[in-house]
Formats: structure tokens, sequence, C-alpha cells
């Protein structure tokens, strides 16, 4: 009995020095009316999952679908010309990281280099497919959106090289500040939805709601806040997704913002449903949302990168071509890029919205 108190007991404080080392600072403030003292909720507040849930789905014994490494052959990487006021451009990086070159500022969003969405570079989600720019191939980041703390859209060894080698301004969602300035970077602009910022290189922009979850650690889910995007160009507005399931707060964004001359819009990590549906968008919803905010064009994301869930590779971007076919949105309204490949952005017609 003695032996078997031990055994818990160990195990309890590991668990807890391994929170303490993977969780993220909190958020302790109390001027959001999304949060509720404890943690973040979400629109309408919808019923979360929780840790049995998530071993239901670990040992269900669903099929996975396929995955196979891409060879470096196989994806040809781009190397980014600078920014400048008469070419504005979005370059997919792969997985949620883009480069937008707009207005002459260069601007990535939620950067991810390393091999692993993971704590460690030994276990975790693995990179499939290498990155359409090479890290050192970047110009110079004047600005990089962050739209939540998972690892696979805060990769901190990624923020930690753009901070030493370009000194961008970071702009954050409430409480994700704090993980940052843990590890020394301090030129940071933390948002609740709906609020607007202006950078210092007048890149005007306003954070808004996504239905998803935050965490780093064990024991710290929905301490800090999500969201995506709407950038003020010279174009129009621009809309990045981050990473959302799908809900009626995209009608919401679409009557404040639309119509979106682009919108980035996530379509991956979608299966099992019952499971995946609070958090991320299915190919179809993923139509619904292109035309929820009004956007003249969409481009996928979130997919064919890193095996997070049970679709397949392909799944994700074969669905959305049925999902396409059958909303009668034709593939220039909604895009499948390659890595590495620049979509040149000109000034378009409120006429286009699909």
């Amino acid at each position: 009995m003695i032996w078997s108190f031990a055994i818990v007991g160990t195990f309890l404080a590991a668990l807890f020095v391994v929170d303490k080392l993977l969780a993220a600072p909190k958020y302790n403030a109390d001027n959001s009316n999304h949060f509720d003292g404890s943690k973040f909720v979400n629109p309408g507040n919808p019923e979360a999952h929780h840790y049995g849930d998530v071993l239901k789905w670990w040992f269900s014994g669903n099929d996975k679908g396929h995955w196979e490494k891409h060879t470096n052959g196989e994806i040809n990487q781009h190397t980014p010309s600078e920014s400048n006021s008469d070419n504005n451009k979005i370059t997919f990086v792969n997985h949620a990281t883009f480069l937008l070159q707009i207005d002459g500022i260069n601007i990535l969003t939620d950067p991810i280099w390393s091999n692993r969405a993971s704590p460690y570079q030994w276990i975790g989600p693995k990179r499939m497919r290498k990155p359409g720019i090479a890290f050192e191939d970047l110009p110079d980041i004047d600005t990089v959106l962050i739209s939540h703390n998972h690892y696979d859209h805060l990769d901190i060894h990624a923020i930690k090289r753009l901070h030493e080698q370009y000194d961008p301004q970071f702009v954050v969602p409430l409480g994700v500040e704090k993980l940052l300035h843990k590890h020394g970077i301090s030129k940071t602009i933390h948002l609740d939805w709906w609020e607007e910022t202006q950078t210092e290189q007048q890149l005007r922009l306003t954070a808004v709601p996504a239905r998803h979850f935050s965490g780093r650690g064990l024991f710290d889910r929905n301490k800090t806040l999500w969201c995506g995007y709407v950038l003020h160009t010279s174009l129009g507005n621009i809309y990045f997704a981050g990473d959302s399931g799908y809900g009626d707060f995209f009608k919401e964004i679409g009557h404040r913002f639309g119509p979106m001359h682009t919108s980035m819009i996530p379509i991956g990590a979608y299966k099992p449903r019952w499971f995946m549906a609070p958090i991320h968008m299915s190919p179809e919803e993923a139509v619904l949302a292109h035309r929820d905010v009004q956007s003249q064009q969409s481009i996928a994301m979130h997919f064919g990168t890193f095996p997070m869930a049970d679709d397949g590779m392909f799944e994700a971007t074969e669905d959305l071509e049925i999902a396409r076919k059958s909303n009668n949105i034709s593939e220039e309204q909604f895009r499948i890029l390659e890595e590495g490949d620049p979509l040149e952005l000109t000034a378009r017609k409120s006429a286009d919205v699909a």
C-alpha cells in the first residue's frame, strides 16, 4: 500500500513539474467580457471537451488517414523579394504561416519552422512538408501576428529567431504577451476581440473572435485568448482566421468588415467531427465561413503539414474541392496554394464576392 501511494505521488509530482515547465503564463486581469475570472470562453459558450474526451479519441481505434513525408525535391522553396507598396502579395509558407507583403510591410502569421509541433523535437506531430520559404530567405520582417499559443501556431524557437534577427512588432491575443516577455521579447501589442491597433509600421488591424481554445501545458487550458485578425490595407480588408471551429461570429465579422479582399481560412484537422467540430472547421464549413465574411477570394490553410487529427494528408483539399463544387465556388475564389506560391494581390470590385 505504501508503494502504491509512493507511485501515485511520484506520478502526480511529475505531472506538476511537467506542467510548470510547459504551461504558458496566464492572463490575470479582469477587463474582458469573455473572461470569466478564471478562463476565456468561446462565442456562444459552447460545451468544451475535456481530457476524458481526448483519451476517448486517442484510444477510439478510428482509422487514421494516410500521411507520407515529402522529400525536399517535391516542394519548391520560394525566395521572396523585398516588399514595396506597388507589389502586394501573399506567399503560403505552409500550415498557418503566410508571408504578407502589403503596403510596403512584411508580415508573418503564426510562424512555425520547427520539425515538430511540440514542446520537444523528439515527440509530437512531425512536419511532413518543408516550409515554402526557408527561414534564412525571409525578408526583413516588420510585424508578426500570432492567433493563439498552441505549438503549431506559436513556435517559440521561430519567434526567438525572428526577434533576434529582425526585432519585429509582435501582435498577440490577451495573455499571450506574457509568454513572449518570459523569453525576453518586450515589443508586443496584446488585443481583445474587436480591439484595433496601429503598429509602428502604420499597419492598422483589428483582432476578431474565433472559436477555439488555448494551452501549452496540462492545466493552463483557456488561460490566454485566441483570435483572428482583420488587416485594414490600401487594397481593402484582409482576414486571417487563425484556428477556429465554425460559428455565427463569422457573419458578424463579415457585417463589420466585409467584403474581404482576401481571407486565409483553415480547412484541416477536422476528423472525427464529434471531437473536432467545436475547434476546427471542416472544408464544407470553411466555404460557409468564406461566404459569411463576404470574401472576394480565400486561401486554404492548416492542412497537409502536421498530422494532428484523423483526416489524412490530402483529405482536406479533396473535401474542399467537393465543397467548392457543391456551393458553386470556383478554384480562383477559394484557392489551394502550394508551398512557396506567391499570390499577387490587386484591387478588386465589391461585386466579386462569391
